[in-house]
């Protein structure tokens, strides 16, 4: 059998990638527990975000949508959602396990995790322990697998400050969507940025927020208020087309409304290096996160080192 592999073209005009799925995720869970109604636009309609949304159906939250990425959110507060009818089946999203982890060490009810094959390989005691640091009794399988078993009835959270021993930013969302729930303050330490879109989100949402040094801290008991989020267009996305339209002589390209969070930009950093021309155009911050035009042309590329 022969293949054979021809040369494309240029890569010309515009377009929007698809949503970011990261900030995808944590829109459904904080406009889930907000007070009012949240309207998004640009989610995507991914497996994994769409089974964080499925989550929050399952405990009583009415959602509207995916139409073309947008959806409308009822907010039922912090303290609104409702125990589901069994398990929460989150597919292969560890983002949905780990983050929900720490926001369901929260409610007065219990809960439990599961997730496909491949997500119930996956190691979680890297969040569960802290989690059980705050007060939460959390089980986990016999080798620290998912299913995860989550109670805290009967018990208070207790805010933590907490030295992550590996930058993870799902383990520090985790504990900082536990520490919503806590008494006290919650701070978390990194050894080196991670990204931070739920800090950000969390501040859209009118929440509280402080960052010390490498530590980002919040004080349990306050409020999210609804609002309306145009998520960024995925940067892990656009990355393909930002090398595509480079290699490609002839192109040039516009990429619109990409998200260039500084935890995130490392493909265009890189890029420029090497000698790509990748323009910044009409830079603006949305729901709290830096947002682009990205304009790219055919560029001649060096090696780096």
């Amino acid at each position: 059998m022969q293949f054979s592999i021809n040369a494309g073209g240029r890569l010309n005009g515009s377009l929007r990638v698809p949503g970011d799925k990261s900030i995808s995720h944590r829109a459904i869970m904080l406009g889930s527990i907000a007070l009012g109604t949240s309207r998004v636009s640009g989610f995507l309609e991914g497996e994994d975000s769409l089974s964080t949304l499925a989550a929050f159906r399952r405990m009583g939250v009415c959602i509207e949508g995916p139409d073309n990425g947008c959806l409308v959110i009822q907010g039922v507060g912090m303290d609104g959602l409702k125990a589901p009818d069994g398990p929460l089946y989150l597919g292969n999203s560890g983002t949905s396990m780990r983050l929900l982890a720490g926001l369901l060490s929260g409610q007065v009810f219990p809960v439990t995790l599961t997730g496909d094959a491949s997500l119930s390989s996956r190691p979680m005691r890297r969040v569960t322990e802290p989690l059980a640091r705050m007060g939460v009794q959390i089980g986990t399988s016999t080798q620290g697998t998912a299913p995860l078993h989550i109670d805290r009835r009967n018990r208070r959270l207790t805010g933590i400050s907490y030295q992550l021993p590996v930058a993870s930013a799902q383990v520090k969302s985790s504990l900082l969507l536990a520490g919503l729930y806590a008494d006290g303050e919650t701070c978390v330490s990194e050894p080196a940025p991670t990204r931070d879109h739920t800090e950000r989100m969390l501040r859209s949402f009118g929440y509280q927020v402080r960052r010390d040094g490498s530590s980002i801290c919040l004080t349990g008991g306050g409020v999210l208020r609804a609002t309306d989020l145009d998520i960024p267009a995925d940067i892990s996305s656009a990355a393909f087309f930002l090398v595509g339209a480079t290699i490609a002589e002839g192109s040039d390209l516009l990429l619109e409304h990409v998200g260039i969070n500084p935890t995130r930009d490392g493909i265009i950093n890189i890029l420029r290096l090497m000698g790509a021309d990748i323009e910044v155009l009409n830079a603006r911050s949305v729901g709290g996160e830096p947002v682009a035009d990205l304009r790219v042309r055919s560029a001649k590329l060096r090696g780096v080192a």
